[in-house]
């Protein structure tokens, strides 16, 4: 048992001391994972499974629509994505669609390295 709660303390630890820049790259990772969960659930025909880790992605992507900071011109570019995102993900939910699913991860997957290449030249 105290192998999960150092690992739970860790993980709180981790969030808690992360720059914005950080949390924001956590969360694009988390909607990656819960993106390829559900991607597997639909494949196993785990309809509810797939179900709730698709609405986990539509949560992330839905704060981080709401965190934007519209008086930056890149935040328009990063709206339209996100609401693009919004919307295919309720069409894969809807049709449990794998290959939408896997769309909006490659996206993900693209916006999460271009975050990262643009913390890196931050620094």
């Amino acid at each position: 048992m105290a192998l999960p709660s150092a690992y739970a303390q860790y993980n709180n630890s981790k969030v808690l001391t992360a720059s914005p820049g950080e949390l924001t790259l956590m969360l694009y990772e988390g909607a990656i994972k819960f993106c390829n969960i559900a991607i597997v659930a639909v494949e196993q025909k785990d309809i509810e499974k797939a179900h709730i880790h698709i609405v986990k992605v539509e949560k992330i992507i839905d704060y981080l629509r709401q965190t934007l900071d519209m008086k930056y011109p890149v935040a328009q570019d990063f709206e339209r994505i996100y609401s693009y995102l919004s919307q295919r993900l309720v069409e894969a939910n809807i049709k449990k669609d794998t290959e939408i699913l896997e769309e909006v991860n490659g996206h993900l997957r693209s916006v999460r390295d271009t975050w990262k290449e643009v913390m890196r030249l931050s620094r």
